[in-house]
């Protein structure tokens, strides 16, 4: 089908994964309208390419109806959080061809129990099909916005979804990295390489393995699954689990950076960093792939996007 004539809606578009989505539909003529809270997050990039951007908060259902309108080919909600959003949005979910909402790798719990935002490091399957346990789904009123609360809201976001019969596919994206990223966790370690610094030390002797997703890779997955609309759950990570030092790597190549990164000895103090999960972190994309999703680059070449970005933002 061509796509000439199709229409995407993104909430929460200006972000990472938002963004990366709107620039690959409209560069492949789709018409594509993104939300957002305010103009100044609006990327001058996506208005140049003729997204088209709406200032419509996530909990003003009936502007996003007014905005859905008739209908729209693909509704990607990326701003969907616990299972009473799923349950305002569905007037304008039912006018929509396909539906894309954005879970998290944080609903996963090992056998013990323990997850990614507990006291007590997981130590999970390697990798992790969609199939394994989740925590329970959140009591209503839950602060989805908390530590304790994000992952149990998005698995009542996640079952709320799904249980409308509609054809909403959820997606569990692993510490997003881009363009655009709202908290780039790249950035304290690029301004201390911006600022001089010519040594980097990373706990655990920097092997730690914190699977990563590009927001490109994310938005090749939901281009995939606006052309085969179903109820599913799909893990989206780059091709390429990294450790901290290819991650770090993969940054000081990007920007230029020449200095030394070295790996502290478990139990060392310092050498804190955002990719340091005590056991792998590693997610299954075998479903993603039989639908038809296929990665736009590995993850340590995606890296240098974000780098990049960050860098250049900083130094303005």
């Amino acid at each position: 089908m061509s796509s000439t004539s199709r229409r995407a809606v993104i909430l929460g578009g200006t972000g990472a994964i938002g963004g990366a989505t709107a620039q690959r539909l409209v560069e492949r003529g789709w018409s594509v309208d993104v939300t957002g809270r305010t103009p100044d997050g609006m990327p001058d990039e996506l208005a140049e390419l003729g997204v088209r951007f709406h200032a419509v908060d996530r909990s003003d259902t009936r502007a996003l109806s007014r905005l859905v309108g008739a209908g729209s080919d693909l509704l990607v909600d990326l701003v969907a959080y616990t299972g009473s959003h799923v349950v305002d949005a569905l007037p304008f979910y039912r006018d929509s061809g396909s539906i894309v909402v954005a879970s998290s790798r944080a609903v996963y719990v090992d056998e013990g129990g323990r997850h990614i935002n507990g006291d007590e490091p997981p130590r999970f399957p390697v990798p992790i099909l969609e199939t394994n346990s989740t925590l329970a789904p959140a009591a209503p009123g839950t602060n989805p916005y908390s530590r304790e609360g994000y992952a149990p809201c998005k698995v009542a976001m996640e079952r709320m979804a799904l249980d409308s019969g509609l054809p909403v596919t959820v997606i569990r994206p692993s510490k997003v990295h881009g363009r655009w990223a709202r908290n780039a966790r790249t950035r304290a370690i690029i301004e201390r390489m911006l600022a001089g610094d010519d040594r980097i030390e990373l706990t655990r002797r920097g092997e730690s393995v914190d699977h990563l997703t590009a927001a490109v890779n994310a938005a090749a997955l939901i281009e995939a699954v606006a052309d085969a609309p179903g109820a599913r759950i799909l893990n989206i990570a780059d091709p390429d689990p990294l450790t901290a030092i290819e991650i770090v790597e993969a940054i000081a190549a990007a920007i230029g950076w020449e200095g030394r990164i070295v790996g502290l000895d478990v139990g060392a103090p310092g050498g804190e960093h955002p990719w340091s999960a005590v056991h792998p972190i590693v997610l299954d994309t075998t479903a993603a792939t039989k639908l038809g999703y296929r990665p736009i680059a590995p993850g340590r070449a995606l890296l240098a996007t974000e780098a990049s970005w960050v860098a250049n933002t900083h130094r303005r």
